[in-house]
């Protein structure tokens, strides 16, 4: 990944709830549409928008694949899923069902783009690489690429491998992306601490669902030997970015215009 430029960081320091903090994501991509309608109207404007990248720690979530909530199985999915204390939601992007909590970073970079379908494959390679390369400096043994039988399936997961058993792989971070007209999200999510919540929400969802997986590709950093916190990770996350992007903390993004709230 080449150097790209300025980046706002917005560091969410509590959540708003499963379902607000995944609508957010949504609302800040939209802003892009606003950046867009600027460059349009103005030549020389940049759209006023800047490149964001946020980091969150969840509430217990369990975001299910729009293709999970057409089976047979879901409502059950969805009521198990609830009587462990995980929220049950159906994100608009993709994939299978995974799950995050407080123990995880979730990252969410979105950027004002005139032309976002044309790397969309290529970003998840370059983000893939970079969120490995973020692993590896925490101390994680991680490689880019699926294992058998792991939950929410992608080419462009990344797992951890065990110190202690190398056999032992854990997926440890899945990527998804959402892409409108005037710009991309790139969401990503990391579990790092207490792995077995984790194991037990999804056997249960996956069980109800009648999906085949491996319960012992889902877990946490932790479970792989590598004593970490998701503050470590996040440092390490934000020091890979800074050799690409340079880095500038702010409090909260600008609000989106009416105008373009009213287009979601």
């Amino acid at each position: 990944m080449t150097d790209t430029g300025p980046l706002q960081v917005y560091r969410q320091r509590a959540s708003h709830g499963a379902e607000a903090d995944l609508e957010l994501a949504l609302t800040l991509l939209q802003r892009t549409r606003a950046a867009k309608a600027l460059r349009i109207r103005d030549s020389q404007s940049d759209g006023g928008i800047a490149p964001l990248l946020r980091l969150y720690r969840p509430e217990p979530t369990v975001a299910f694949g729009q293709r999970d909530q057409r089976l047979p199985g879901f409502a059950a999915a969805a009521q198990g899923c609830r009587e462990e204390g995980f929220t049950p939601l159906v994100r608009r992007a993709g994939g299978r069902a995974a799950a995050y909590h407080p123990g995880s970073l979730v990252i969410d970079h979105i950027e004002p783009d005139p032309d976002p379908i044309r790397a969309s494959q290529t970003r998840f390679t370059e983000f893939g690489e970079l969120l490995r390369e973020a692993l590896e400096t925490a101390g994680v043994s991680a490689r880019l690429g699926p294992i058998p039988g792991e939950y929410c399936p992608g080419d462009h997961s990344i797992h951890g491998i065990s110190r202690v058993d190398p056999d032992l792989r854990i997926k440890l971070i899945g990527t998804a992306q959402r892409v409108i007209s005037s710009g991309w999200l790139f969401s990503s999510s990391i579990i790092v601490e207490d792995g077995a919540s984790i194991r037990r929400v999804l056997s249960r969802a996956y069980a109800a669902l009648g999906l085949p997986w491996d319960p012992l590709t889902a877990g946490a950093i932790t479970d792989l030997g590598v004593d970490t916190t998701v503050e470590n990770i996040e440092a390490a996350v934000l020091q890979v970015y800074r050799r690409h992007w340079s880095l500038e903390e702010i409090d909260e993004p600008s609000p989106t215009p009416p105008s373009v709230n009213a287009r979601r």
